[in-house]
């Protein structure tokens, strides 16, 4: 029965920070409409309140995400695509309504969609086994969840050019060169955890929204 089914997304509230986990590890954490859907409704929750300091993204089963669902891609029609597109939009985008800053704690995959979601977050910490890529260009696919445009903001031009067009897959210690992620650790999730409670603790929302807004983010 589908009202058996472990939830797709988890929510741990932890005072003044949270931790959301993609749940299907048995599918590479992808972001099918259903997950996404649910992706949408925890972050719902979140947003307006402003007692959150920070946000941790993480995948279960040692894999962040490997994007969207493509037998569900492939099955779209024009309208739904675009539906589908501006609806990973919207979810991304209220990532930064939800806490001031965002960290995304990177173990395996982090593909496709999965990458556009850690490039939706403000800090990404990874560990050493995480690997990176954009493999759209070579099935055909130009993603429409603000990846083409968040990875060269954050990377330049011509490395994310680089990614996109070849699908390359990059691993941690190629990644933190380019400037794709900020820490490697083998507990990036510990090591996300930590530095959220830490903003929990010692500084209040408010001025961590102010100080992101003033550094040209959110």
């Amino acid at each position: 029965m589908p009202g058996d089914l472990p939830s797709s997304v988890l929510l741990s509230l932890r005072g003044r920070y949270a931790v959301i986990t993609l749940n299907r590890p048995e599918q590479l954490n992808r972001l099918s409409r259903a997950a996404l859907g649910e992706l949408a409704g925890v972050l719902a929750g979140l947003c307006g309140g402003g007692r959150l300091c920070a946000l941790v993204v993480a995948g279960a089963g040692g894999v962040f995400s490997a994007g969207a669902d493509l037998n569900e891609v492939a099955a779209l029609d024009p309208a739904a695509a675009y539906d589908f597109s501006r609806r990973g939009q919207e979810v991304f985008g209220a990532l930064g309504a939800a806490a001031p800053v965002v960290i995304a704690a990177i173990d395996g995959h982090c593909l496709g969609g999965g990458l556009d979601l850690a490039l939706a977050c403000d800090l990404r910490y990874a560990t050493p086994r995480a690997t990176f890529g954009h493999p759209g260009a070579r099935r055909g696919i130009i993603t429409g969840w603000g990846g083409t445009q968040r990875l060269p903001r954050l990377i330049g031009r011509g490395p994310a050019l680089r990614l996109l067009l070849t699908g390359e897959r990059v691993d941690a210690g190629e990644a933190l060169r380019l400037g794709l992620i900020d820490l490697v650790d083998a507990d990036a999730a510990g090591r996300a955890v930590a530095f959220a409670a830490r903003l929990a603790s010692e500084y209040d929302p408010a001025l961590l929204a102010a100080l992101k807004a003033s550094a040209g983010a959110g």
